[in-house]
């Protein structure tokens, strides 16, 4: 899957979760501090989109900390099989 694909992806769930929890554009941009047209920008995968935005906006839906977890390395089986590499200040250079 290309980025921009995931991205569009991502704004679809973000807005679906908006939508089931109820919430108007015009509440959640306001809760999360963010105006209407940059949370339309986040829920069409807009991929100049800032990630604090995007943070702001997870944060309103209380999705902001399973993507943290989702993203976190030891989490996933490559991730605990290389853990030891997590102690190096730097990746090896290829």
């Amino acid at each position: 899957m290309r980025w921009d694909e995931s991205a569009k992806q991502l704004g679809a769930h973000l807005r679906s979760w908006r939508i089931m929890l109820g919430l108007s554009q015009q509440l959640a941009a306001d809760r999360a501090r963010i105006s209407v047209p940059a949370l339309r920008r986040v829920e069409n995968g807009d991929p100049g989109v800032s990630l604090g935005t995007i943070m702001k906006l997870t944060d309103v839906l209380r999705m902001d900390d399973q993507i943290v977890k989702a993203v976190d390395p030891l989490n996933h089986d490559l991730g605990r099989a290389r853990a030891h590499m997590l102690s190096r200040k730097r990746a090896q250079r290829s």
